[in-house]
C-alpha cells in the first residue's frame, strides 16, 4: 500500500476507520470498487473483524460506503459522500485535494457568508460587535508567517457566524471550520495578499457594527471577490510545485 499507516489511537475502529477513510478520499479505493474482502484488510492492518465492522458503519453513516449482499462493500460515489463531515474534510485536506475541491468549497462560502453578514448587521449584540472587532485586530497583530495568520481569519469569519444568531448558520460555520481552515492557509500563503485583505475584512466588521446590513452583505461580497482571486494564484502556484 502507498501510504504509510498512521500510529493507532486509544479507538482501534476509530483508528481503522480514518486509514480507509483516507484512502477513499485519496482515490486510493475508486467510486464503485469493492474494498478488499475483511479477512486481508484486517491482516493488513492488524485489527479484528469486529473492529474493522465498526469501521465500516463508521464510514457507512458518512455516505462513503454501502454494503452489497453476497458482493460485498462498495465505495459510493462521491456525490453521496458527506461532505460537510468535519473527519471527511480533514481526509480530504491530508490527502491533498484537488483544485476543484478549493473551488467547490469557495462557491459555498459565495453563497452563505455573504448573507451571514447581513444578518450579523441584523442581529449582532453589542457583545459580539466587540468580539467581532478583537478578531479583526487580531487579525492586523497576527505574525506573517506563522499560525496565527490562519486562525485569526478563521475566528473572525466564526465571529460573523455568531453574531448571526441563527442556530443554522453557526452550526454550519462549526460544521465545515476544519475546511475554512485549510482554505485561509492556502489563500492566505502570500503575505502581500494576506495585508492586501485586511481593509475589506475591516469594511465587514465596521458594517456590522453600525449596524447596516446592506453594507456589510456587500462588503463580504468584495471581500470573497478578492479572496478569490488569491485563491486562484495560490492554486496556481500549487501546481507549479513537484510532487
Amino acid at each position: 500500500m502507498a501510504n504509510q499507516l498512521k500510529s493507532r489511537p486509544q479507538s482501534i475502529h476509530g483508528w481503522v476507520a480514518e486509514e480507509l477513510g483516507t484512502r477513499i478520499v485519496s482515490g486510493v479505493y475508486s467510486p464503485g470498487e469493492y474494498i478488499p474482502n475483511e479477512t486481508s484488510i484486517g491482516e493488513e492492518l492488524g485489527v479484528s473483524r469486529t473492529a474493522l465492522r465498526e469501521a465500516f458503519k463508521i464510514l457507512t453513516s458518512k455516505g462513503l460506503l454501502e454494503s452489497r449482499p453476497k458482493l460485498g462493500t462498495r465505495i459510493r460515489p462521491r456525490k453521496h459522500w458527506n461532505m460537510f463531515d468535519s473527519e471527511i474534510l480533514s481526509w480530504c485536506f491530508e490527502s491533498k485535494p484537488s483544485p476543484q475541491f478549493f473551488i467547490s468549497l469557495f462557491e459555498i462560502r459565495e453563497i452563505f457568508e455573504p448573507a451571514a453578514a447581513e444578518l450579523a448587521a441584523k442581529n449582532r449584540t453589542e457583545e459580539q460587535a466587540v468580539v467581532l472587532g478583537a478578531a479583526y485586530e487580531a487579525m492586523e497583530k497576527a505574525e506573517i508567517g506563522t499560525d496565527a495568520v490562519f486562525s485569526s481569519d478563521l475566528d473572525f469569519h466564526m465571529a460573523v457566524l455568531d453574531a448571526t444568531n441563527n442556530e443554522f448558520m453557526i452550526s454550519l460555520g462549526m460544521t465545515i471550520q476544519t475546511a475554512l481552515m485549510g482554505l485561509f492557509r492556502l489563500s492566505s500563503s502570500i503575505a502581500e495578499e494576506y495585508v492586501d485583505s485586511l481593509p475589506g475584512h475591516k469594511a465587514v466588521y465596521q458594517a456590522i457594527a453600525a449596524a447596516e446590513p446592506a453594507k456589510a452583505k456587500t462588503e463580504m461580497f468584495q471581500l470573497l471577490a478578492k479572496s478569490k482571486e488569491n485563491l486562484a494564484y495560490a492554486l496556481k502556484n500549487l501546481a507549479k510545485q513537484p510532487e
